[in-house]
C-alpha cells in the first residue's frame, strides 16, 4: 500500500498543538504520526487522503494564532522498520511479566508467562505502541481458550499470536497492507502457531465473505476506519462474542460507543494509555 508522507509546520510551536494537529487530521485519513524539529509528520493511505477535510482542519484550527504550513510528498517505498531491523529493540513486558514481546536478540531479563518473539520486517509495529499493548493487557485478562479470533489490520500479526498463545482455538488475520500480512505469516512460523492462524491481504470487505462464527474480534486502526468497518465486524460475531477496539484518542471513545449501540453492542470496559484509549464491547442483539 502507498502511503502519503505530510509534514506539518506549527508556529508557535507546542506540544498541545501537535497532539491537537494529530486527533483533528484522524478525519482525514491519517493513520500513524512522529514528532519533527518544526510539527509533526503523519502518514496516510494515499487512497484515504481527504484533502478538502486536511484543508478544513488547517484553516479552522481551535488554538487561536496557531499558523500550519504542510507539505504532501509520497513515501518513500523502503523498509519502514530499519532502524528496528539494524538496532533492535528492549523487550515490552505486559502485565507483570506475564507477556513478554521481543526481537531475537534481545531476550527478556527473566522468562515471562507468554513470550512472543517478533521480526518487524517490512510492517507497522514491533508492540511498543500504547494500543498493542492495551488490547494485550484485555486478552490476559479473558478466558481465551478454544476462541475463534478475527485480527483486522494485524500488522505484524502480534495480536493473533498472542491469542493463539492464550490457547484460542484459531486466528483469521488481514491487512491491507501485503508487507503486513507477508510479515504476520512469517512471524507465526517463528512462534509455531502458523497451523492455527490463516492470513489475508485485503480490507475489511473480506469479511463479506465470513459467517457469524468468531468469538472475538480485534482492531487495532484508526477511528475513521473502525467506524466505518464496524458493522462488517458485527456480521461475523457470534451471540455475546466481544469486540475489543484501539488506535484512536480517549476523546473518540463516545463516538465509537454510539456508533457500537447502533450495531447492537454494549460498552463493557475502556483504558486509557497517555493520550491512547482502548475499549471492549460485546454483542448482546441480532442488530
Amino acid at each position: 500500500m502507498k502511503y502519503f508522507e505530510v509534514d506539518f509546520q506549527l508556529s508557535p510551536l507546542s506540544q498541545d498543538a501537535c497532539d491537537i494537529l494529530a486527533a483533528l487530521t484522524a478525519d482525514a485519513g491519517f493513520e500513524s504520526f512522529e514528532e519533527t524539529q518544526h510539527g509533526i509528520r503523519g502518514y496516510v493511505q494515499q487512497p484515504l487522503l481527504d484533502r478538502q477535510a486536511l484543508e478544513d482542519i488547517v484553516n479552522n484550527f481551535p488554538i487561536m494564532g496557531t499558523n500550519i504550513i504542510y507539505t504532501i510528498s509520497e513515501a518513500e517505498d523502503k523498509d519502514w522498520n530499519e532502524q528496528w531491523e539494524q538496532e533492535g529493540f528492549e523487550p515490552i513486558i505486559v502485565g507483570n511479566n506475564r507477556l513478554a514481546i521481543h526481537d531475537g536478540r534481545h531476550l527478556p531479563s527473566q522468562p515471562a508467562d507468554i513470550s512472543v518473539e517478533i521480526d518487524a520486517r517490512l510492517a507497522f509495529g514491533t508492540g511498543t505502541h500504547e494500543t498493542t499493548q492495551m488490547i494485550c493487557e484485555w486478552m490476559l485478562d479473558m478466558p481465551m481458550k478454544d476462541l475463534r479470533v478475527m485480527d483486522a489490520g494485524c500488522g505484524t500479526g502480534i495480536l493473533g499470536i498472542v491469542a493463539l498463545k492464550l490457547k484460542a482455538n484459531h486466528v483469521t488475520a488481514y491487512d491491507i497492507d501485503e508487507w503486513s500480512s507477508d510479515n504476520t505469516r512469517h512471524n507465526a512460523v517463528i512462534n509455531r502457531v502458523d497451523s492455527q492462524l490463516s492470513v489475508y491481504c485485503g480490507d475489511a470487505s473480506l469479511l463479506d465473505s465470513k459467517t457469524a462464527d468468531y468469538d472475538l474480534v480485534l482492531a487495532n486502526i484508526n477511528r475513521n476506519i473502525l467506524l466505518n468497518d464496524m458493522p462488517r465486524f458485527c456480521q461475523i460475531m457470534k451471540q455475546d462474542a466481544k469486540l475489543i477496539l484501539s488506535g484512536f484518542y480517549t476523546e473518540d471513545i463516545p463516538l465509537l460507543e454510539a456508533r457500537g449501540k447502533e450495531l447492537g453492542l454494549t460498552l463493557t470496559g475502556a483504558k486509557n494509555r497517555d493520550k491512547w484509549a482502548s475499549i471492549i464491547m460485546q454483542r448482546v442483539n441480532n442488530a
